[in-house]
C-alpha cells in the first residue's frame, strides 16, 4: 500500500503539466507557473472564521478570509498531524510527520534546516522565495531568498525582527508590520521575471492576545454566546481531559492573559508611553467592575471568557485586514489571476469549549484547522471539500502546482484531485495523529489516534487509556464509547486502521513515560510565582 501511494505521487509529479492541460483546457503550468501566496496565522480556530458559519464568527466576521473561500475552495476537514505550533510548521515545510522531520515539540527540539523542504525544491525550479513573520522553529530559515522573522514567539508591540544581518526592533503593531513588510517585498524586492513563493506568517492570535490599538474597543458592546461545554465536568471522558492545565478557570491568568493588572512586564516594558496609556485605558472600566464586584466561581469564569474571546477576536481582525491588503495589492498589480492564494493556521484552538483555551488534543476544535484557497481559472469559485485533508499535504500541492517533483520522503498527497473536482482519483479515508509534548505547557498527555470522518480512536499511551467517539452522534465529543459493546466492530476496525497507518508512515514504537510526580499546572504555577499573577 505504501509503495503504491508513493508511486501515485511520483506519477502525479512527473505528469503534472499534462494533467493540468487536459483538466483545465488552455492552462499550462509549464508556460505560466503560478505564484504562491501563503498567509499563515497562529492558533486561529475555525470557530473564528466566518466562512465556517460558527455562532461566534457571525458576530466577529472575517470578510477577507471569507473572500478567498468565495473565490475558491473551503476545506471543512483540514486536519493537523500534531496540534502544536512548531511541529505543525515543520510538517508543512517538509511534508512529513513529526517522527520523520524530528521536530516533535516546541520546547525540546530544533528544526534541522538541512532536510528537504518545499521552498528549497521551489528554488531549484527558479522560484523566488520569501518568508516574513513568525518562524518558531529555533533555527534560522533555509530555502528562502529573503527572510525576516520574529525571534521565538515574537511580541505584539514594537517587536524585534531577525534577518541574516542581525536583529533590530521596530515600533508598531506586529500584524501590521508583517503585512507592510510583505507588501514592501512584493513592491521592491520581487524579481518580476520569476514566479514567487511568499509566506506571510502571523503571530496573532497567539496567547496573550494583545490587540492593535485601533481595535482595543472592538466588541465592547457585545456579549458573545458561551459554549455549551464551558463548564464541562469531563464526566464520560478519561484522565487526559481532567488532568490538563488549560482551563479558563484555573490556567488563564488575570494579569498576563487578561490585562487586569500590569504584571506582564515583557508587554509593558516594550511599549512606549502613548501605547501604554491607550492600552490601559481600554481595559479600565471592565477591570474596575471586576475588582469592585469581587467576582468568583462561575461568574468569574464567564467574565474571563468574555475578556479572552474579545481580545482573541480583536487580534483576528488584524490578521483578516492583512489578508485583504495583500489580496488587494495582487489584484491592483494584475498578479491575482496567476496566483494560488492560501490562508490557514498551524492548528485549531479552544474558544471556551470544554472550559479550555489552547490546543494539543485530538478533539475537534484543536485537531481541525482553517484552510481556504483560491486559484483563478483552476478552482471553481465557492467550492467546498469535506475530504480528509491535512497540513501534511501542503508541500506536495505547492510543488505540483510549480511543476516540481516532490521529494521521495514526503508523506502527504497533492490536493490537485480535490482542487480540480476530479472524484475519479481515490482520496484517503482515514487520518493519523500524534502529539508528543509531555510534560510541558498545558500538561496534555501524549497520544496518537486515527479518524475516519465519523469515528475517532485515541490512545493516551503514557497512562494506557483509550478513547473513542462517534462524531456524528456526539460531535462535541462528550461520551467515550470505547467500552460500549454496541461499537465493538467499529473499535476493532479502527484498531486495525491505526496499525496500518503506523506501518504506512513508519511510526516507531511508543515508549511510555512515567507521569506520576510531574504535577499539574506545570507552567501556570511557575508563571504565577515569577510575576505575582493570579488565575
Amino acid at each position: 500500500m505504501k509503495q503504491l501511494g508513493f508511486n501515485f505521487l511520483l506519477i502525479c509529479s512527473l505528469f503534472s503539466v499534462t494533467y493540468l492541460s487536459d483538466a483545465m483546457g488552455n492552462y499550462d503550468v509549464s508556460k505560466t507557473r503560478p505564484n504562491i501566496v501563503f498567509i499563515f496565522s497562529d492558533d486561529h480556530a475555525t470557530q473564528a472564521v466566518s466562512a465556517y458559519g460558527h455562532e461566534i464568527s457571525k458576530i466577529a466576521q472575517t470578510p477577507h478570509i471569507d473572500h478567498i473561500a468565495d473565490q475558491g475552495i473551503r476545506f471543512d476537514r483540514c486536519l493537523v498531524g500534531n496540534s502544536i505550533c512548531g511541529p505543525s510548521r515543520a510538517t508543512i515545510l517538509t511534508g512529513t510527520h513529526s517522527h520523520i522531520n524530528k521536530f516533535y515539540s516546541n520546547e525540546r527540539t530544533k528544526f534541522d534546516g538541512s532536510q528537504p523542504t518545499f521552498p528549497k525544491i521551489l528554488q531549484t525550479v527558479d522560484y523566488q522565495t520569501a518568508l516574513i513573520g513568525k518562524w518558531h522553529l529555533a533555527s534560522d530559515p533555509t530555502g528562502f531568498d529573503h527572510w525576516e522573522i520574529l525571534p521565538g514567539q515574537g511580541s505584539y508591540y514594537n517587536p524585534d525582527f531577525l534577518t541574516p544581518n542581525g536583529k533590530h526592533r521596530e515600533e508598531g503593531y506586529v500584524s501590521e508590520l508583517i503585512t507592510d513588510k510583505a507588501i514592501t517585498w512584493l513592491e521592491e524586492e520581487r524579481e518580476t521575471e520569476k514566479p514567487f513563493l511568499l509566506m506571510v506568517q502571523h503571530k496573532a492570535p497567539h496567547r496573550d492576545w494583545s490587540p492593535a490599538p485601533k481595535y482595543l474597543d472592538l466588541f465592547d458592546d457585545v456579549m458573545f454566546p458561551e459554549p455549551d461545554t464551558l463548564f464541562d465536568d469531563y464526566e464520560g471522558r478519561g484522565s487526559a481531559a481532567r488532568d490538563q492545565d488549560m482551563t479558563i478557570e484555573k490556567s488563564m491568568l488575570l494579569g498576563s492573559d487578561l490585562k487586569v493588572d500590569a504584571f506582564y512586564t515583557n508587554r509593558y516594558n516594550r511599549m512606549n508611553e502613548e501605547q501604554i496609556k491607550i492600552f490601559q485605558a481600554a481595559y479600565l472600566d471592565e477591570n474596575t467592575f471586576l475588582k469592585e464586584n469581587q467576582l468568583s466561581g462561575d461568574e468569574l469564569v464567564s467574565w474571563k471568557y468574555q475578556r479572552y474571546l474579545k481580545d482573541y477576536l480583536r487580534c483576528v481582525k488584524s490578521v483578516d485586514d492583512c489578508v485583504g491588503e495583500v489580496w488587494s495589492w495582487l489584484e491592483d498589480h494584475d498578479l491575482l489571476n496567476n496566483t494560488i492564494f492560501i490562508y490557514s493556521s498551524d492548528q485549531g484552538f479552544y474558544l471556551g469549549e470544554h472550559g479550555w483555551f489552547d490546543k494539543r488534543f485530538m478533539y475537534d476544535e484543536s485537531y481541525r484547522t482553517p484552510l481556504v484557497m483560491s486559484w483563478p481559472g483552476v478552482i471553481e469559485p465557492g467550492s467546498v471539500s469535506k475530504d480528509l485533508v491535512s497540513n501534511l499535504d501542503f508541500a506536495q500541492t505547492f510543488l505540483e502546482a510549480a511543476g516540481a517533483t516532490a521529494h521521495p520522503r514526503m508523506q502527504g498527497e497533492s490536493l490537485f484531485p480535490i482542487l480540480l473536482g476530479d472524484s475519479s482519483i481515490p482520496w484517503r479515508d482515514s487520518h493519523y495523529y500524534h502529539y508528543y509534548e509531555y510534560p510541558g505547557w498545558h500538561m496534555v498527555y501524549r497520544h496518537e489516534g486515527v479518524y475516519d470522518g465519523r469515528y475517532k480512536l485515541m490512545h493516551f499511551y503514557d497512562i494506557d487509556e483509550w478513547e473513542m467517539y462517534d462524531c456524528l452522534h456526539d460531535p462535541k465529543e462528550m461520551r467515550n464509547c470505547y467500552h460500549d459493546i454496541t461499537y465493538m466492530l467499529v473499535k476493532e476496525r479502527l484498531h486495525k486502521e491505526l496499525i496500518r497507518l503506523r506501518e504506512y508512515y513508519d511510526v516507531p514504537p511508543n515508549e511510555p513515560k512515567e507521569t506520576k510526580g510531574k504535577g499539574l499546572h506545570y507552567h501556570s504555577n511557575e508563571r504565577k510565582a515569577r510575576t505575582g499573577d493570579r488565575s
